[in-house]
């Protein structure tokens, strides 16, 4: 059985040996691959688009590549799962940066958190959140073998604000309710780094491996 191709896009903002290396760790019959080929990723089975980093440097190379028009490509045809900054590069504006124009494959903006919110026993809460903290799911495949309140790793300042709610398939409190997973046929996305979420996000990592798009 021939290995499927499994692509990290590259743009010199991910997390790249991080997401690599826990995706070989599963050991899925896949040949993981870094890449900045537009020719390859669009010949690779899926595609992971990571992110970290400040938003306005990230969509200038990410548009520089062509990375932009191939996303909004390849999700027609393949699997594809963004993470952190990648997730929030797919929205329509980021107020990052004092505002910059994303990819808008969801319908949305990206805000900072609250410097001034609290928890429930009166804390601030500190911004970046940063830490594990908890996913309350609404059902899609990506999500098999993951328990609903299961805890994922997260490193972040601002937060995705889709304007259609039904695309939130996954949400976390740190303040206030925001939605840290979105999904529409073959795209997936997460704020959470599942490559540093241990056992759930090693899961998640195998779910989309053997995910073939759509719910």
């Amino acid at each position: 059985m021939a290995k499927q191709l499994v692509a990290i896009l590259d743009y010199g903002m991910g997390n790249l040996h991080s997401a690599r290396s826990a995706l070989e760790h599963l050991g899925e019959n896949a040949e993981i691959v870094v890449s900045d080929d537009i020719a390859l990723l669009r010949r690779a089975d899926r595609l992971v688009f990571p992110g970290v980093g400040a938003i306005r440097d990230c969509m200038a190379e990410i548009r520089r590549l062509g990375f932009d028009s191939l996303i909004r490509e390849q999700v027609q045809i393949k699997p594809v799962l963004a993470i952190c900054v990648g997730m929030q590069a797919l929205m329509t504006r980021s107020m990052e940066n004092g505002g910059v124009d994303c990819i808008d494959l969801f319908d949305g903006v990206v805000r900072k958190f609250d410097t001034q919110a609290r928890d429930l026993q009166g804390n601030r809460l500190k911004v970046p959140h940063m830490g594990w903290n908890r996913v309350d799911q609404l059902p899609h495949a990506m999500w098999q073998g993951i328990e609903s309140g299961e805890r994922f790793y997260f490193v972040h300042s601002f937060f995705v604000e889709p304007v259609d709610i039904k695309e939130a398939t996954g949400f976390t409190d740190y303040g206030q309710r925001f939605a840290c997973a979105l999904a529409r046929k073959n795209l997936f996305a997460v704020q959470f780094h599942p490559e540093k979420s241990q056992y759930a996000g090693l899961q998640l990592l195998r779910n989309f491996l053997r995910w073939d798009g759509e719910f």
